[in-house]
């Protein structure tokens, strides 16, 4: 039972090292903000399953809802960061 929870956690971690590739090389910013949603995405479904590894998916879920909280915070407040220009730079020749 033991080995297929290692085989599953090796293609998802090979599985997040894809939208690293684009947060990386991204072309845009939006492109990198998408890349680490998915990233963050992804990341919950690891957590999931190390928790039921352990027996303890009870505790972890409540892990993976607070990072996923988390992650959707930090994606919107970065890319409203990025949306609209500070004011300081506004008028600076």
């Amino acid at each position: 039972m033991g080995r297929e929870f290692v085989y599953v956690a090796v293609i998802l971690t090979i599985i997040i090292i894809i939208p690293f590739y684009r947060v990386v090389k991204g072309p845009t910013l939006f492109d990198r903000l998408l890349g680490v949603g998915a990233i963050g995405t992804k990341t919950l479904v690891l957590i999931c399953l190390v928790g039921f590894v352990y027996g303890r998916i009870d505790m972890f879920i409540d892990i993976t809802l607070a990072y996923a909280v988390l992650n959707f915070i930090g994606n919107i407040a970065i890319a409203k960061y990025f949306i609209h220009p500070r004011a300081d730079s506004e008028g600076s020749p």
